[in-house]
């Protein structure tokens, strides 16, 4: 289970003494506790805990935009380092063709006509993918679709 391998992570960074590893995977393990809270359960899925690293990594990149503007490189390479540790704890991520295929399916399943349909085709492929493929991708692919 992915929460297991990010306790044990925890304990191996501090025994390496890599500071950024600690606190990064310690806001991974905060972030999972307030989902779960607020879910009223013990123990999340795989597929919950996937969502909120890559929610973990759009909050990343959000600041490393920020932080550049800023010319911040110090903390664009703090945020470049946290972003690979949490990296390592998202599944493979799905190729191209297959978030198309499961567009294309979704559209169908829901016989989206236009744009507007949009947020119910991404809902559904979101369901799907849990955590395998970047958003922003997926919404560039649903867009696309649409339109044809």
């Amino acid at each position: 289970m992915i929460e297991e391998k990010i306790n044990n992570d925890i304990k191996e960074a501090m025994k390496s003494k890599n500071p950024v590893k600690v606190t990064t995977l310690r806001m991974l393990k905060a972030a999972i506790k307030n989902v779960a809270i607020r879910k009223k359960i013990d123990l999340l899925e795989d597929a919950d805990i996937f969502q909120i690293v890559a929610k973990q990594i759009k909050q990343r990149k959000d600041s490393i935009e920020s932080f550049s503007k800023g010319k911040r490189e110090d903390l664009v390479e703090k945020e470049n380092r946290e972003m690979e540790i949490l990296q390592a704890y998202l599944p493979e991520q799905l190729p191209e063709q297959e978030i198309i295929a499961i567009v294309k399916e979704a559209i169908i399943e829901i016989n989206a006509q236009s744009r507007s349909d949009m947020g119910k085709v991404m809902k559904i492929v979101l369901e799907k993918v849990k955590g395998r493929a970047d958003a922003k991708i997926i919404s560039g692919i649903v867009i696309k679709e649409l339109e044809k």
